[in-house]
């Protein structure tokens, strides 16, 4: 729960930190910020967090698994160099296919693909809990989902960020 030596603190860090201070904290603020407090506290109790924990906990406790994204890892920071000059760079041929090689075989290791699942099944309640609480303050508000491209609400043309049309009708 957040008390007013807290407020301070806060206050004195960003003051600090950013040069501005909180103008006005009510105490309908703080009420807020206790219950979005309590609302965490439900989304890590929740059985969706629980199954990413675990699938999380399990993939990085498999030496196999975290050797291929260690392997990931370190061509994706090649590729990255690579990426820069393009075609022109004398490795890319290499380096694409070393690249396309490994994200396939860490993508198949089981673990991986289950890992991925419960991170996409976390993303979607937190995207379902986002837009709830955005309809519920106003219809006009957009709620950027990670899923757009699959859901029927929004765009699903995933144009309009972009600055290309799009065919949504916000």
């Amino acid at each position: 729960m957040f008390n007013m030596f807290t407020i301070a603190t806060f206050n004195d860090k960003m003051n600090e930190e950013w040069g501005c201070s909180l103008v006005i904290v009510t105490m309908e603020h703080v009420a807020i910020l206790d219950k979005s407090e309590a609302l965490a506290e439900m989304i890590l109790q929740s059985e969706v967090m629980q199954r990413y924990e675990e699938a999380y906990i399990t993939l990085y406790s498999d030496p196999t698994a975290t050797a291929l994204i260690r392997s990931f890892t370190s061509i994706k920071d090649q590729y990255e160099d690579v990426e820069r000059f393009g075609r022109y760079h004398p490795d890319y041929a290499k380096i694409m296919r070393e690249v396309r090689s490994i994200k396939r075989e860490m993508d198949l290791n089981p673990l991986v693909a289950e890992f991925k699942l419960r991170e996409r099944e976390l993303q979607r309640f937190l995207d379902d809990i986002s837009e709830v609480i955005a309809k519920s303050v106003s219809e006009h508000i957009i709620v950027p989902r990670d899923d757009a491209l699959y859901s029927s609400g929004g765009c699903a043309s995933g144009k309009c960020a972009s600055g290309q049309a799009c065919s949504c009708s916000a």
